[in-house]
C-alpha cells in the first residue's frame, strides 16, 4: 500500500449505499450549510453515469427543473450525503445513458426493470 492510499483512508469515511446504476431514480439527501444554519435537500434524478471507483467514485444525477435540465456530480463519499433512497429501477442498455439529455416528453421515459 503506497502513502496515497494510507492518506485515502484515513481521511475517507466509507458508507454503505443501496446499489444503484445508470437508468436508475434516485432520491439523494444533501445537506447544505448557509451561513450558520444547515438544511437538507432533496435531489431526485434519473442516474445518467458512475465513474471511477472506492474513493474517487462519482455519480451523475440529472432531474428536469420546469423546462431546464438540471445535473448535479456527487461523489460517492462526500459526508454532505445523507441517505440515497433508489425509487425506481431503470432498464437501460448503456453504462452512460448522455442521449438522455436530448430527450423531451415521452422519450424521455425509461422503462422499469422487473424484478
Amino acid at each position: 500500500m503506497n502513502l496515497l492510499d494510507e492518506v485515502k483512508s484515513e481521511i475517507i469515511t466509507k458508507k454503505e449505499w443501496p446499489d444503484f446504476k445508470s437508468g436508475d431514480t434516485i432520491t439523494v439527501h444533501y445537506k447544505i450549510k448557509e451561513g450558520d444554519k444547515e438544511r437538507t435537500q432533496l435531489f431526485r434524478g434519473v442516474v445518467l453515469q458512475r465513474k471511477n471507483e472506492a474513493e474517487t467514485e462519482t455519480f451523475t444525477i440529472r432531474k428536469m427543473s420546469g423546462n431546464v435540465g438540471v445535473e448535479r456530480i456527487i461523489p460517492v463519499n462526500s459526508p454532505m450525503i445523507e441517505k440515497i433512497e433508489v425509487n425506481k429501477q431503470g432498464k437501460v442498455r448503456r453504462a452512460r445513458i448522455f442521449y438522455f439529455r436530448e430527450l423531451t416528453g415521452k422519450k424521455a421515459r425509461i422503462k422499469e426493470r422487473r424484478l
